[in-house]
């Protein structure tokens, strides 16, 4: 598979409709206990795509697994599950996933968006949390300062 045939990283923010997940979960369920690489890994991605967490979180795993058992898949893998693990938050995960991919395809178009995606989530995040950091550390001071007045 090439990189062009990768989605981008905004694909994996449009839903799939609930119909659509439906049959891919129906055809996951119909091939159990012996389901076939491709429907693991469509019903996944359908996953993924979902902008329910607790769905998002079992395509992870489901990609988890393929990547384990499936060495002819795990190139593919790699970009999803750096895109799985980019929406659930983890952002290590999703960069840690995303830099064995771009190791491999240093060109490749998606993973390099992706790793953008990425670097301004940690950036844009980092910054909150730096902000409420200091909102509490002033606010701490404040508090000791106004202790400290009242002692005198």
């Amino acid at each position: 598979m090439s990189s062009d045939s990768l989605p981008y990283a905004a694909d994996a923010e449009i839903s799939l409709k609930r119909e659509e997940l439906d049959v891919l979960r129906n055809q996951y369920v119909k091939e159990e206990p012996f389901v076939s690489i491709q429907t693991k890994f469509n019903y996944a991605w359908g996953l993924i795509k979902s902008p329910r967490r607790d769905e998002q979180q079992l395509g992870v795993r489901l990609l988890t697994e393929i990547f384990r058992d499936a060495p002819e898949r795990r190139r593919e893998c790699l970009y999803y599950l750096a895109l799985g693990n980019y929406k659930l938050g983890n952002y290590v995960e999703a960069r840690r996933y995303n830099d064995l991919l771009m190791d491999r395809e240093p060109n490749n178009m998606q993973a390099r968006s992706l790793n953008k995606l990425i670097d301004d989530r940690v950036a844009k995040e980092g910054l909150v949390g730096l902000a409420i950091i200091g909102g509490a550390v002033a606010a701490g001071g404040i508090i000791l300062g106004t202790l400290l007045k009242r002692r005198r």
